[in-house]
């Protein structure tokens, strides 16, 4: 069926080349979407398939979807947040043929719009990262969702919240939850997450972690890598956790356990990392001592109580770029990291290009299996194993390794 589609919203079309030469960089660096690019376009699984990706919208997603417009999709993007959308690529992207709809800083209301006029490529897969685009659909595009043959789900927040429509019997889709895949919480949440976060720390404060007590709210997979991170860097690493099981094994790797309240008064670093809206409030920024440091891994930006933050202020100023301090009543300065955005993306540039690589390789091997296997019932799935185990033996050749088999 012919569509009509908007116009691409581009904010500085004389960017593209060097948004192209990013891509060509990643390009360079992701070996398991090279092999499966090859593929694609000697197959075309998705030819006469629109596909929509609402992921973090810089040069790796980029690539991801230009590997499945190499395999006959036409293919609408925009991004999951304002802060990650990078308008180099979305220049480059658009130069390139896709349909890009983001920008820079865009608001809340503009982020929907966006959400929206990707959608009216009427797809057949959507890559989703945080369940947005699902949102979207069974709230005002309804009318879509009979043609969706499914959603991939890159991340925890969104699938918790695929899960929670699913239990209340309100998922209209098939989702597979691409985050549970092994290859992706082991190696995009641990080690992805581990080090972007501190990287983009590092970029914005021009401060060592070594010596500094740390404190990680969420002991979740990436909470886990960001933990190991930081002792591996030299920090004193405390845990806050909610989970009786997971505050054990934080202790069973030697960090200290205990309440977030406590935590935050014993910190100079404060890390977020559990996908819950307003875990540090007013109290917590009130038993911080001077001149911590705030900064959120979570998919929500309001993990920090941002507008408490704000109200607690007597003065405010941005002292650094991606570092705003906020100067409360008792004299105490409480910096905040990317206006308390995911960090590693409003201050730096994301996971490593090679972790990536793995989490996109099971994003396109799932969207084809959604375009060429049997189709699902509404609900939610796993990502089957033997897609899990083809991108770990891809991952192994791609470095030159070889492993035993059972006897």
């Amino acid at each position: 069926m012919s569509l009509t589609l908007q116009p691409g919203v581009v904010a500085q079309p004389e960017l593209a080349e060097a948004g192209q030469r990013k891509i060509e960089w990643v390009r360079r660096n992701m070996p398991l979407l090279n092999r499966l690019e090859d593929e694609f376009r000697a197959n075309r699984p998705f030819a006469g398939k629109n596909i929509v990706v609402c992921v973090h919208l810089e040069a790796k997603t980029a690539y991801l979807a230009l590997v499945l417009a190499a395999g006959g999709a036409r293919v609408a993007v925009t991004g999951s947040n304002p802060d990650s959308t990078k308008d180099d690529v979305v220049a480059a992207l658009d130069a390139l043929g896709l349909h890009v709809y983001a920008r820079h800083g865009a608001t809340p209301n503009e982020m929907r719009r966006y959400l929206n006029m990707a959608l009216d490529i009427e797809p057949a897969i959507v890559i989703d990262d945080g369940g947005d685009v699902v949102e979207l659909l069974h709230d005002s595009r309804q009318a879509l969702l009979a043609g969706v043959l499914g959603v991939c789900e890159e991340t925890t927040t969104g699938v918790t919240r695929a899960r929670e429509r699913a239990a209340a019997g309100a998922l209209e889709l098939p989702v597979l939850l691409i985050n549970d895949a092994r290859c992706k919480h082991l190696f995009d949440n641990v080690h992805g997450t581990g080090q972007s976060v501190w990287d983009a720390f590092m970029r914005s404060t021009n401060l060592v972690l070594a010596g500094k007590t740390v404190t990680i709210v969420g002991y979740g997979w990436c909470g886990n890598g960001c933990a190991l991170r930081a002792a591996g860097l030299g920090a004193s690493v405390v845990v806050s956790e909610i989970d009786p099981v997971k505050a054990v094994e934080a202790h069973m790797m030697g960090y200290r356990v205990m309440p977030l309240i406590e935590a935050c008064a014993a910190a100079d670093v404060v890390l977020t990392a559990t996908g819950v809206q307003a875990t540090l409030r007013k109290a917590h920024f009130e038993a911080m001592r001077d001149g911590v440091i705030v900064a959120n891994a979570g998919h929500f930006r309001d993990e920090v109580d941002v507008e408490a933050l704000h109200a607690l202020a007597q003065d405010e100023q941005q002292v650094a770029p991606g570092v705003r301090g906020y100067t409360l009543a008792s004299g105490n300065t409480v910096y905040l990291l990317g206006d308390g955005n995911i960090v590693n993306i409003a201050c730096a540039d994301g996971h490593p290009a090679e972790i990536m690589d793995t989490s996109f390789a099971l994003q396109a091997l799932c969207a084809r299996l959604l375009a060429t296997g049997e189709q699902l019932a509404p609900g939610v799935y796993p990502v089957p194993d033997a897609i899990d185990a083809t991108v770990a033996r891809l991952k192994l050749e791609s470095l030159g390794i070889s492993i035993d088999r059972p006897i």
